[in-house]
């Protein structure tokens, strides 16, 4: 995965994150395939404001897999839905 440094996470706009928490920090970067990659096995660890943060940066992160062509495996924690 290419280095996303501070400089250039900077120049990300906020919907090319699946999740900006309510202090505006952005979260998992979902601006290329190898950050979608990542955001998908990275979802369950990240700490969400609520189950409909939740649940909104599950949908970006599969829409976006799906934009890139990137097969989620069935068992992966983003195709689970928050209950």
């Amino acid at each position: 995965m290419p280095e996303l440094d501070a400089a250039d996470r900077n120049k990300l706009r906020s919907n090319q994150f699946a999740y900006v928490d309510s202090r505006g920090e952005e979260h998992l970067p979902i601006h290329d395939e190898s950050h979608v990659r990542n955001a998908i096995s990275r979802f369950d660890q990240t700490d969400f404001d609520n189950p409909a943060a939740k649940e909104t940066a599950r949908r970006k992160i599969l829409a976006a897999a799906k934009k890139y062509g990137i097969e989620v495996d069935a068992d992966s924690d983003v195709n689970r839905v928050s209950s």
